[in-house]
């Protein structure tokens, strides 16, 4: 495991909060993984005052005096939209081409599409009394890209909204609510605290002042549980198991 290194990649806030959260995942990694500290990055596509590709090549020259001749990316990116499936890779192949052979560039899979993610959720939403539970996602227009997450909550039972693209909140609780539902939890399907989900915040008590009657619970983000760290670490440690 020793000459493999980890650099978990999001999407990039000017917000200082998800930075805040990458970091104190980082070090719950780096608790797992032997030399841990200095085998576990953390980088961002956007608002960063370097591409991501300079942040990988930076990095690869980093681990390399460690004897590492593996940096793999971890993107932490819940649903395979097209910042994932277009920009990271095209990035990753920038940072190659500098890089040359010294050390290999891995893109491992990204966290939605990791198989004890679904346990994780239903966990979660387990602690949580409610009638009913909406998953509420980002959203993307890419094709296919919200089938992971409408796996999750068909296996769960809970029904999808998106922040970003239909069906949204408020039309899937006034669904609910017109359906008899009276007690409805709301698990925001996004990694980290930031201005999307104050935002989401402030709709739901929006939507307690509109429905009085209903009871609103609204659950923090999955990133922020020691759990949440768990999963990656056992996906890190079972190695090409996983990636491979």
């Amino acid at each position: 495991m020793t000459n493999t290194a980890y650099l978990l990649v999001s999407h990039g806030s000017r917000d200082p909060r998800p930075h805040l959260a990458m970091q104190q995942l980082a070090r719950l990694l780096s608790e797992m993984l032997p030399q841990g500290e200095d085998l576990i990055g953390i980088a961002t596509l956007e608002a960063n005052i370097q591409p991501l590709h300079q942040q990988i090549q930076d990095f690869a020259d980093q681990v390399q005096a460690f004897g590492c001749k593996i940096v793999q990316i971890i993107p932490l990116f819940l649903l395979p939209g097209f910042h994932l499936m277009t920009d990271i890779p095209a990035e990753i192949a920038l940072a190659q081409e500098v890089i040359n052979e010294s050390i290999k560039i891995e893109l491992c899979p990204h966290v939605g599409s990791y198989p004890g993610l679904e346990k994780f959720v239903s966990r979660m939403m387990m602690t949580v009394k409610a009638d009913v539970s909406i998953i509420l996602a980002h959203g993307s227009r890419r094709p296919g890209s919200h089938r992971p997450v409408e796996n999750i909550a068909a296996s769960v039972g809970a029904f999808t909204a998106y922040w970003s693209v239909p069906p949204s909140l408020e039309l899937r609780v006034k669904e609910l609510i017109t359906a008899g539902y009276e007690q409805i939890a709301i698990f925001p399907y996004f990694l980290f605290t930031g201005g999307i989900t104050d935002a989401i915040a402030l709709a739901v008590e929006t939507l307690k002042l509109e429905f009085p009657s209903v009871t609103f619970q609204l659950a923090p983000p999955l990133g922020t549980s020691r759990e949440f760290a768990d999963l990656i670490g056992d996906l890190i440690k079972e190695g090409e198991k996983v990636f491979g």
